[in-house]
């Protein structure tokens, strides 16, 4: 009779190092989602000098766009801004003596589809709260209104107007016959007549 011998399966190093998902998403390319109409709701466009910084913030955002339910498409490479200035080394007889300076912006693009507006406001506010040093950011936002959207801004007007009123009136924005009155007569005061040569005449 022959003996079996059954040993445990032994794991390899890299089974047992593994990654949770959330982990291993990092170093794959970021998930994105498909637009259902297509219709452009924001154009983010991202600035910087370096290519490093550009890139790593772009694939952040575009992370950011997928768990915020948002279709994104991008980044797209758009050409480069190219500067270049001559400034001389010195003045007097070393004028000729000059010194070229280069300077290369490199930018992205991410779109967003059919994206709420107060959704894309979340996603702008949460990349500005943790913007990339030596990134800058430019963004157009587009929203879309329903038919007589005039008559509700018409509403909305006469509302701030009233809320604005009271705020503006210390800024000297009502200028009447009252406001010019009460300033002649405060002139014509005690107080200031001490500190004047005397009365103001009217002309």
């Amino acid at each position: 009779m022959t003996s079996k011998s059954f040993e445990e399966p032994t794991l390899s190093h890299d089974e047992l190092a593994r990654l949770p998902r959330s982990v291993q998403a990092v170093y794959l390319r970021p998930l994105k989602r498909k637009a259902k109409y297509g219709y452009p709701s924001c154009d983010l466009q991202l600035r910087s000098y370096n290519v490093r910084n550009v890139e790593f913030f772009a694939d952040f955002a575009s992370r950011a766009a997928y768990y915020l339910h948002l279709p994104a498409l991008g980044p797209v490479p758009l050409p480069r801004i190219t500067e270049r200035w001559t400034v001389p080394r010195s003045n007097f007889v070393h004028k000729k003596s000059q010194e070229n300076f280069e300077r290369i912006t490199m930018r992205r693009l991410i779109q967003i589809h059919d994206g709420y507006p107060e959704t894309i406001e979340i996603w702008l506010s949460f990349l500005r709260k943790h913007a990339y040093y030596g990134v800058g950011m430019k963004a157009n936002v587009w929203e879309h209104e329903s038919l007589g959207v005039g008559k509700t801004m018409d509403v909305s007007l006469e509302n701030l107007r009233k809320t604005l009123e009271p705020k503006w009136a210390h800024f000297g924005r009502r200028k009447n016959l009252e406001t010019s009155e009460k300033v002649y007569e405060m002139m014509n005061g005690e107080g200031f007549r001490r500190t004047s040569d005397g009365p103001l005449r009217e002309t």
